[in-house]
């Protein structure tokens, strides 16, 4: 539609620089005016309306009552995951990454914590405005598995432009073994990292299920060993870049809420890594 809108101006352009006198004086009758300024805008512009509309009822048509629901809200500048149970209670926390199963709709909540920020996974729905005090939901498909990636679409400040998103399809078998292989109860990791995780403040803003490591600030790490990237999308995810991300993260994403971690030394920065990486 744009092209054939866009072809139709160019060829009235190049007739008025380029027409005959007589071509000139044929299109611009009365009969022109009526057709290219009332008439053509008219049909344009209600074929447009009419496509919107078909949009905006999918949006809005009620899901299956088997469809999965998640809750994701916008930090500054991250996303906290939770994937809810048929009552709407949390039953699972993750951060920065969300993994559905293929082939099944998905209603996805929306709120945030701070300031305006906006979901968007181009390939699987359309943008979305995440807005304080106030919850949105947007249905999402992933029709085959694979990796979609999402960015924040609305400037929120600092680093926004670095605060992307990452939703995993699975084919349905192997996304009931993820989400099982992630509900299974875990014992205590007992190990030097988890101490001085401890120690050095991190758990008084992280999250990680089965320890005293309660605090909600930043990202959940309870899975974080098994996430792909880091520092919402900027990194992937393996030892060194978790080590550089605890080191100096702010060197990484300017801007963002952890502080730098430069008194720790290169292997205790390591001994975190390790202990995170254990985090699946």
């Amino acid at each position: 539609m744009a092209v054939a809108v866009l072809g139709v101006v160019l060829a009235a352009l190049w007739i008025a620089l380029f027409g005959g006198a007589s071509l000139k004086a044929r299109l611009g009758g009365q009969t022109m005016v009526w057709a290219g300024g009332i008439v053509f805008p008219v049909v344009v512009l209600s074929a447009l309306l009419i496509y919107g509309l078909s949009l905006t009822r999918n949006l809005t048509a009620p899901l299956p009552a088997d469809a999965m629901r998640v809750r994701i809200t916008g930090e500054m500048w991250w996303w906290r995951v939770a994937y809810l149970d048929a009552k709407g209670q949390p039953f699972m926390l993750d951060a920065n990454e969300l993994h559905i199963p293929a082939g099944r709709p998905v209603l996805v909540e929306l709120e945030s914590n701070d300031v305006i920020h906006s979901f968007w996974v181009p390939r699987l729905s359309g943008k979305l405005d995440m807005v304080p005090g106030r919850r949105n939901t947007l249905p999402i498909q992933a029709d085959k598995p694979g990796v979609y990636a999402g960015q924040c679409a609305e400037y929120c400040g600092g680093p926004h432009a670095l605060m992307g998103f990452v939703v995993v399809a699975h084919a349905p078998a192997e996304f009931d073994a993820w989400l099982a292989s992630r509900r299974t109860p875990r014992s205590a990791i007992a190990m030097e990292g988890e101490a001085l995780f401890r120690s050095t403040g991190c758990a008084a803003c992280h999250r990680i299920a089965g320890t005293d490591a309660n605090g909600t600030a930043g990202p959940d790490l309870t899975h974080v060993g098994s996430r792909r990237s880091l520092g919402a999308g900027i990194l992937p995810n393996n030892r060194g870049t978790m080590m550089g991300w605890i080191g100096d993260s702010q060197a990484i994403k300017p801007g963002n809420r952890m502080p730098p971690y430069k008194m720790l030394s290169a292997q205790e920065l390591e001994t975190l890594a390790v202990y995170l990486e254990a985090q699946k």
